[in-house]
């Protein structure tokens, strides 16, 4: 601690003597009368700013799989597979103190399953607990799910159109386990966990990073299989990037998500049976029918072209809307829109837009949760 000085006082005493050569020498002498130290406070330190709480769900996949070797990219998982907890992760990543405090929990599927163990009904609890966590935990800025690619991009759709917040659920994998040479699961994990904690996430729906790229969930898709950049969204592209200096965003997501959604994880226990069949040439219409005798209540034909099918599923597509299961029609070339022509509008099939097959699939199942009024469900395929 310092000082300072109080009560200083000088008083001047005239003085008169004779100099040497008899001339009289008028001086004033300075006296200190009076001096005392005082202490001077230290400035006061203002408090540091409380980090944004982020919360990881972690269900698995590359990002905390181990491989037998640095090598080892392709062969690693099944059952013989050890995973690193993310808890493990996150302690390992020093460098996430300065960005958010970080809380784990484990939702991890069956040993050895990976990715086909998930299921639509494991997507619905994990939308009913994040819908949780941001009702009964307020002081959550957003929520990161860990989980496999190969259903990464239908799990984000999922539940940018179930969980009803405007804080940020960001999803993240790797394409490399985490033993591997250059894994990208490490930064992956700390580049979500920016972009989660981020203000500017707010209010743009569900998200996915990788890569140091921001996808929105309605219109990113995996388009590698063993690449590091293995997420695009190839009509519209990134809104935004995880860069080194600050989280930045570029554009909006228009489309209904969220909050403004119709559909809500904490009100569905069940989904509908929905699939997919995929056109070629003389492809045939009997898996349509196989579907619709299963029970189906809802197919999505992913269309050559602009989203045709052939003609023996034109015929299988006409007795399964005899039976009330209603079509949705997508393009196999992967962007563009599926437009509302004439002649599907006269068939009743219900365009779906630019979205790929597998998200269509998903938005026609919560679709039919609502209604199987097929003018209903093409306002849903136009306004998601």
């Amino acid at each position: 601690m310092g000082t300072g000085r109080e009560a200083v006082k000088i008083t001047h005493f005239p003085m008169t003597f004779s100099a040497a050569d008899g001339r009289s020498v008028y001086r004033t002498t300075a006296i200190l009368i009076g001096f005392r130290l005082l202490p001077i406070a230290a400035p006061a330190e203002s408090p540091a700013p409380a980090l944004p709480h982020v919360r990881i769900i972690s269900v698995g996949g590359t990002i905390d799989s181990t491989g037998s070797g640095r090598l080892d990219l392709a062969d690693y998982g099944g059952p013989n597979n050890k995973r690193v907890p993310v808890e493990k992760m996150v302690e390992q990543l020093p460098e996430l103190k300065t960005v958010a405090e970080v809380t784990v929990e484990e939702q991890m599927l069956p040993q050895g399953k990976g990715s086909p163990g998930r299921t639509m009904a494991t997507v619905l609890k994990l939308a009913r607990r994040a819908s949780e966590i941001f009702t009964q935990e307020p002081d959550i800025a957003g929520i990161v799910v860990t989980q496999g690619t190969n259903n990464l991009e239908e799990s984000a759709y999922f539940l940018d159109l179930t969980v009803h917040s405007k804080k940020p659920v960001v999803f993240v994998g790797a394409q490399r386990p985490s033993t591997a040479l250059s894994s990208d699961g490490w930064l992956n994990l700390y580049n979500a966990i920016r972009v989660a904690a981020a203000s500017q996430s707010a209010g743009k729906g569900t998200l996915l990073c990788m890569d140091e790229e921001i996808n929105a969930a309605r219109d990113v898709k995996k388009t590698a299989a063993y690449r590091v950049e293995a997420f695009k969204s190839p009509d519209l592209g990134f809104i935004g990037y995880a860069d080194s200096d600050r989280i930045i965003y570029y554009r909006l997501p228009i489309r209904r998500h969220t909050v403004d959604s119709e559909f809500d994880a904490t009100k569905i226990d069940t989904l509908p049976q929905v699939d997919i069949e995929y056109s070629y040439l003389d492809a045939s219409g009997a898996p349509i029918d196989a579907l619709v005798a299963e029970g189906a209540k809802g197919i999505v034909v992913d269309g050559s072209g602009a989203g045709s099918p052939s003609n023996q599923q034109n015929d299988a597509i006409k007795r399964a809307q005899a039976k009330g299961v209603i079509i949705v029609v997508t393009t196999r070339t992967g962007t563009g829109r599926v437009l509302e022509t004439k002649s599907r509008k006269k068939d009743g099939l219900i365009p779906g837009d630019n979205l790929t097959p597998q998200k269509a699939r998903i938005l026609l199942q919560l679709a039919l949760t609502q209604t199987h009024d097929p003018v209903q469900i093409k306002r849903m395929f136009d306004e998601y």
